[in-house]
């Protein structure tokens, strides 16, 4: 098997993953995410222990892409202290924004979130791939406010 096909069994394994997909029970936090343009439409909720994300989930409906992206957000960011997912979310924005190049560190950093990283050349795609990041960064962000 391929690495693209490899990136295409992780983009569709979490674009139908309901591991992270439920609505959270008294969540700390929680955003909603809107992508005017493809429909995609997010709530991404997280529960916190102090500094840490003890658990992190979702709900909506979008595009495989979107959908694939927030699972994988959710697998990486679970356990991380919201400095380290601030960090995390930028890369990952970066990545698919900048069409940063993967390396050991990134990689390190995104997990299996770097399957996505082709998403870079398809502009149509990008705000669907980032919504969930984006989305989360707000969240985190005004927290803090």
């Amino acid at each position: 098997m391929d690495l693209k096909q490899i990136y295409t069994q992780i983009i569709m394994e979490h674009a139908n993953s309901s591991d992270h997909k439920y609505e959270m029970e008294a969540p700390s936090l929680s955003e909603h995410g809107h992508n005017p343009s493809c429909g995609d439409d997010i709530v991404v909720s997280v529960k916190l222990d102090g500094d840490i994300i003890e658990d992190i989930a979702f709900t909506g409906t979008g595009c495989a892409i979107s959908q694939a992206s927030t699972s994988l957000m959710c697998e990486q960011l679970q356990g991380k202290t919201i400095e380290e997912a601030l960090k995390t979310s930028e890369a990952f924005i970066s990545m698919i924004k900048d069409a940063r190049e993967v390396d050991d560190e990134l990689e390190d950093m995104l997990g299996d979130a770097t399957a996505l990283q082709n998403i870079a050349f398809m502009p149509q795609r990008v705000k669907c791939a980032v919504l969930a990041w984006h989305t989360l960064n707000e969240m985190l962000q005004n927290k803090n406010e």
